[in-house]
């Protein structure tokens, strides 16, 4: 195996100034990801978020962004699962997306809250159904024994709702909206002199400044 230490990219498709970054970071975002969807960016949406146990250890995992709303980034998930209960104790999250066909990085800081049940609804039923009796079947982060149980729930639910037009959402799943108070922007440079624009949000609106690398 070559030696993990000896792996290097080179990053020197692009730049970034505060001189032509939009003033807006939601819209300077929303450019950002258009232009991941035009390089064919595998999953654009995919993001890390990063929650806080209630013993203060960090954790992360992918989820899908789904939609930017109000200036707020929004995401589903299982109210029970481990997100969901770290969220509810404590709502401060990081968003991370990287693009890697761009070699750019988004990192957002920010506090997280329920959408209303109406919204996590009417997206809920916009799902592939399959995708919703698996919300249904799926106790999700709890121990289970084996995968059996998890497939015998799933043919449960199946048989629940057979013939039904649209299924109810779980009262244990829906969505949440990020509020962000920074963002930061990375465009990967050569010799490691990565750009780092970062935007910072107080009462007057949003600072920006650039970031040593």
């Amino acid at each position: 195996m070559k030696p993990i230490a000896d792996i290097r990219q080179e990053y020197s498709k692009y730049s970034l100034d505060i001189e032509s970054i939009d003033k807006n970071p939601l819209q300077q975002f929303k450019r950002w990801f258009d232009e991941a969807i035009a390089a064919h960016v595998v999953e654009p949406n995919a993001l890390t978020l990063s929650t806080v146990s209630e013993n203060g250890f960090p954790s992360g995992r992918i989820v899908l962004l789904k939609g930017i709303e109000n200036e707020k980034f929004q995401f589903y998930t299982n109210y029970q699962s481990q997100k969901g209960k770290e969220l509810e104790t404590n709502p401060a999250c990081a968003l991370t997306f990287f693009w890697p066909e761009l070699e750019r990085q988004v990192r957002v800081d920010g506090i997280a809250s329920r959408l209303d049940q109406s919204v996590s609804e009417n997206y809920f039923q916009s799902r592939p159904r399959e995708s919703q009796i698996g919300a249904w079947a799926s106790p999700q982060s709890t121990v289970i024994a084996s995968r059996e149980i998890l497939e015998k729930r799933v043919v449960e639910m199946q048989k629940k709702f057979e013939g039904a037009d649209k299924l109810p959402k779980p009262n244990q799943w829906g969505g949440y909206a990020v509020d962000p108070i920074r963002i930061e922007f990375w465009q990967g440079r050569p010799s490691r002199l990565h750009d780092r624009i970062v935007f910072t949000k107080s009462d007057a609106g949003w600072a920006i400044n650039r970031l040593a690398p």
